[in-house]
């Protein structure tokens, strides 16, 4: 009896102790992020996507005239054809469609632009928000931090989790300290060219 009271102790200490390493196996520090939040209120997103909106109206009048007076031409065109006779019609119907297709191009390669100088900002501006992300979850401690969003990871977790808000104070703090700095360059690279 007392041998087995001993195997039973002995068996009831080494659970205890497989217990204790299954609870520091899973007791991980873990949060989540709401990555299309992030996003959608990140002040220097929103400071980019303002910037890509004014270069693409810019972009845009600039079209809009060339293509208004595309217009205004065709519509010269036909009513000079019947004065200056078919062949003189011809040649100006193939220089209009030859100046369309010069327009169509010329939007391909606004739109091209466009992407390239704010597509490559805006990975930068993510891959800056991934850096800190990581440097807050180091800093509070945390095993993982998930990201929830367009491309979820995680289906289900318990809004304690998220810290979201906390990212986003620290992204739009980092921001606004960056364009508070700017201003203050431009305005030492205007005094240099007064020099």
């Amino acid at each position: 009896m007392k041998k087995s009271l001993v195997i039973l102790g002995f068996a009831f200490a080494l659970l205890s102790c497989n217990n204790d390493k299954a609870t520091t196996a899973s007791g991980f520090k873990t949060a989540y992020v709401d990555t299309q939040k992030l996003m959608e209120k990140s002040e220097e997103i929103k400071d980019l996507d303002d910037k890509r909106k004014v270069k693409t109206e810019e972009m845009g009048r600039e079209l809009d005239e060339k293509v208004q007076q595309l217009k205004l031409d065709y519509a010269s065109a036909q009513g000079e054809a019947n004065a200056k006779g078919p062949q003189w019609a011809q040649l100006k119907a193939q220089e209009l469609q030859k100046r369309e297709r010069e327009l169509g191009m010329l939007q391909e390669s606004m739109a091209k632009q466009l992407q390239d100088e704010f597509g490559v900002k805006r990975d930068t501006v993510v891959s800056q928000i991934k850096k800190v992300i990581k440097e807050f979850g180091k800093k509070k401690g945390y095993d993982y931090v998930y990201g929830t969003g367009d491309a979820a990871s995680i289906l289900y977790a318990k809004d304690s989790y998220d810290v979201t808000e906390e990212i986003l104070k620290e992204l739009n703090d980092k921001f606004k300290g960056s364009a508070k700095a700017e201003p203050a360059k431009e305005d030492t690279a205007k005094a240099e060219e007064k020099k």
